[in-house]
């Protein structure tokens, strides 16, 4: 095996590290995540007018059908250039069914940190 084939054959190794910052919905409204309860008293649909009148094209509304206490995620799309949608909202939504109620809007903070290393032929 020459060294080339060795070089293109070896994926590098990616890894991230999630760190997450989870606190109640204040004012100003907006970091990175914002987590609707379906009991909250703002709903999906006004925070998309939120986020559209805040910051236009910056942020995805997810609906949550199938969770218990949230039913709407808001996420920087930023991020999911960082992670994929399912991996971030996963963590997200097991973090804050720990902390928070239907009645809730929890904000997040995020912050991610890609690892990668890598090996090359000297």
């Amino acid at each position: 095996m020459s060294s080339k084939e060795t070089s293109q054959s070896i994926e590098p190794l990616r890894k991230a590290d999630i760190a997450i910052k989870l606190s109640e919905f204040e004012i100003p409204p907006m970091q990175d995540i914002m987590l609707v309860g379906k009991k909250a008293p703002i709903g999906p649909e006004a925070v998309r007018q939120m986020v559209d009148a805040i910051s236009p094209g910056q942020y995805e509304i997810i609906r949550l059908n199938d969770q218990e206490i949230f039913e709407a995620a808001v996420i920087k799309k930023s991020l999911l250039k960082l992670l994929p949608k399912e991996k971030l909202l996963s963590v997200v939504i097991e973090e804050g069914n720990r902390i928070a109620s239907e009645n809730m809007v929890v904000k997040a903070q995020i912050n991610i940190t890609i690892h990668i290393s890598r090996m090359v032929d000297l």
